[in-house]
């Protein structure tokens, strides 16, 4: 009863920028902490950004000072503004949302279905 659209990835050349959406919609009472998570061919799926509901946020080290995460609470929308990109930042981006629902389970955590960034070198 909650889905979650990812928008955004595509291909950029290395030092480029991409920016990634991910509405959530569906029987909504609150959205807590939404994150970003990243999953490159071979390796497991990683953290690479959370923001709490109060905008309180956290970056894996490998992407501070290039990536950042923000949200609209009206949209019920993550972004994840990426500069300065790497080809190692290749991989497939995938959105999360920890949701409080007027249905049950009344609280679940969500994937989107995950948009692919290739930097090319």
């Amino acid at each position: 009863q909650v889905q979650l659209v990812e928008s955004g990835g595509g291909l950029v050349q290395a030092g480029g920028s991409l920016r990634l959406s991910c509405a959530v919609s569906g029987s909504i009472f609150r959205i807590n902490a939404m994150a970003w998570y990243r999953q490159a061919p071979g390796k497991q799926r990683e953290l690479v950004t959370a923001i709490t509901s109060d905008g309180s946020t956290n970056y894996a080290e490998s992407v501070k000072g290039r990536f950042t995460i923000s949200r609209d609470n009206a949209k019920n929308t993550v972004y994840l503004q990426m500069n300065g990109l790497k080809p190692e930042d290749t991989a497939v981006y995938y959105c999360n949302a920890h949701v409080a629902t007027t249905t049950p389970p009344f609280v679940n955590n969500y994937w989107g279905q995950g948009t692919q960034v290739t930097v090319s070198s």
